[in-house]
């Protein structure tokens, strides 16, 4: 408790605001973090998923395991978003995707969708939803048949990008789409940025510190940023070393945080190494090393934690999902 009460005292210090009830639905930018853990399948962190509510649109970025679950403990519609958007295609991002597809579109409380699916995303995108509309064929036809669910809910348009640039822009709201370091191999690959009316939020996607993140987050309100951390005896292994070269250490995190400057920094697709012979390392200690480099403003994400991005400050709303 006395760790919360200083951080409540840090934020309010630098002009953000801490609720304790969800205040998130009266605001017209609120970002959500639906799932911050890695591939780890961890009961208290879903797979890597969030959710920006803007201007009266919901945008859903990334699709990791539970994104529906986290939706529907928000009270969101599953099927009343309005666009996904992918940032690689790595499988803890994309498994939910058939589940934000077809739950959404049956016609329940948290489904009923029943204009088309949109989905937005770099090359390779069409190929991904045309195989899940294959795989899923035989369930479509049941549902149509024997539900009569519309065939316009099931539909999917998918827009396609090769390179940087705006994807969407929609009643004042643009999203674009910017190119970030995941590994040589590990392309397409990118983070976005979602502005509206002055305001902007940054996702980094999963990416090793890159210059083109921190540019696209200078003085952003919100710049979400992967994480990932290993103890020392884990990096003489090259597995563990890999995995780590792929991702941002906390104090790399730091001079990302610092450069770009913006009002709130915040860790999202936390990655925790460990072995047998090696624990993994605590949040306490992803946040002492970040400490290192960076100062400002520094919040840890939780599933269903919220950011409400107004015109002055960053308010958070911490849901407390157990861990």
């Amino acid at each position: 408790m006395k760790g919360l009460r200083l951080l409540t005292a840090w934020l309010f210090a630098v002009g953000t605001v801490v609720f304790d009830a969800p205040a998130w639905a009266a605001s017209d930018f609120v970002v959500t973090l639906l799932g911050t853990a890695s591939p780890a399948p961890r009961a208290g962190r879903m797979g890597p998923s969030t959710l920006v509510v803007v201007n009266g649109q919901r945008l859903l970025f990334d699709a990791g395991r539970g994104a529906t679950i986290r939706l529907w403990q928000m009270g969101v519609r599953i099927g009343s978003l309005d666009a996904t958007f992918l940032t690689h295609f790595h499988s803890d991002h994309t498994v939910g995707l058939p589940d934000v597809w077809l739950i959404g579109w049956v016609g329940t409380p948290y489904g009923s969708r029943i204009t088309p699916f949109r989905l937005v995303g770099p090359i390779g995108t069409k190929t991904l939803m045309e195989n899940l509309e294959k795989a899923y064929q035989a369930d479509i036809d049941i549902r149509h048949k024997d539900e009569g669910e519309p065939l316009e809910g099931i539909r999917t348009e998918v827009t396609e990008f090769k390179a940087p640039g705006v994807v969407w822009s929609k009643d004042g709201v643009t999203v674009t789409a910017v190119e970030n370091d995941h590994g040589a191999l590990i392309k397409p690959s990118f983070g976005y940025k979602i502005a509206f009316e002055g305001r902007s939020v940054v996702i980094s996607g999963d990416t090793r510190p890159a210059p083109s993140i921190v540019e696209a987050a200078r003085g952003a309100d919100l710049l979400i940023h992967e994480v990932a951390s290993a103890r020392e005896p884990l990096l003489a292994i090259p597995f563990f070393r890999a995995v780590i070269a792929h991702h941002t250490a906390p104090a790399d995190a730091g001079r990302v945080f610092a450069e770009a400057h913006p009002k709130l920094a915040v860790y999202t697709h936390i990655v925790l190494l460990s072995n047998k012979d090696n624990p993994e390392p605590t949040i306490d200690d992803v946040v002492q090393e970040t400490r290192k480099t960076y100062d400002g403003p520094l919040v840890v994400g939780t599933d269903l934690m919220s950011f409400d991005i107004g015109k002055n400050s960053v308010g958070v709303v911490n849901y407390n999902v157990p861990q």
